[in-house]
């Protein structure tokens, strides 16, 4: 049986495992295509697995990402986990027992970095302090080149601006670590979309925060999700599928 895999759990966190060695079906749980849930024991994991038909990969798409996304937040309530990548299969039994087998080490200090903690989602909008088309059809002599180098002030402008932000954001929110992208969108805008991790009990003390920066910085606007379970900060040595 080949197996669609989800999530690595604290297998402690599911009493109900205790006596098993083999895949149990989780009453009422279903995954990406409707198909039933099960906790796959492994060492002292348990991998969230649903059965996997080789047809099933040529069906992959948003709603099935979503569903994913859903099986891995219904059970980060309940224990720590480490997300696998949306698309991650396992040809049988012993694929995945290998695989969690070679990764144990590391998915253990996964889960003991991560344990209580979960991640907050911001995306910041600002205006693009540097507007400017850097895309002339300019070729050769001096006018190129200054295109260039306007081309490359603009961009560290912008890089300036959005470090600037990403400190303040750390100011105000104070998360134990956090993961950041910028990007240059239309209408001459920026987006920051930024990760925190943070201690799960805090959530709400974070939410509060949130509240005040959107009052604070009118220049910005703010959009927040969580909490999450952990995706930005799981550190993988490799691309857990088979």
């Amino acid at each position: 049986m080949a197996w669609y895999a989800y999530c690595i759990a604290e297998r402690n966190s599911f009493p109900e495992l205790a006596r098993h060695r083999r895949p149990t079906p989780v009453d009422g749980k279903t995954g990406i295509f409707g198909n039933q849930i099960f906790f796959f024991p492994a060492s002292d994991f348990a991998v969230i697995v649903s059965e996997h038909l080789p047809e099933d990969s040529l069906r992959f798409d948003q709603q099935a990402a979503r569903d994913h996304a859903h099986v891995i937040a219904e059970h980060f309530e309940h224990s720590t986990v480490l997300p696998f990548r949306f698309g991650a299969t396992f040809q049988d039994d012993d694929a995945l027992r290998r695989s969690v087998r070679s990764n144990q080490r590391q998915f253990q200090a996964n889960l003991d970095r991560l344990r209580g903690k979960a991640e907050m989602h911001l995306k910041v909008l600002v205006d693009d302090t540097c507007p400017g088309n850097t895309a002339r059809s300019l070729t050769v002599g001096h006018e190129y080149l200054a295109s260039l180098r306007e081309s490359a002030t603009r961009q560290r402008e912008r890089q300036s601006r959005a470090r600037a932000l990403s400190i303040q954001m750390n100011r105000m929110f104070l998360p134990l670590a956090e993961e950041i992208s910028c990007k240059r969108i239309d209408s001459n805008k920026m987006l920051l979309d930024i990760a925190h991790l943070i201690d799960h009990k805090t959530v709400e003390r974070y939410q509060n925060k949130y509240s005040s920066a959107t009052v604070q910085m009118k220049e910005c606007r703010m959009q927040l999700s969580g909490p999450w379970p952990p995706y930005h900060f799981v550190q993988r040595s490799q691309q857990h599928t088979a």
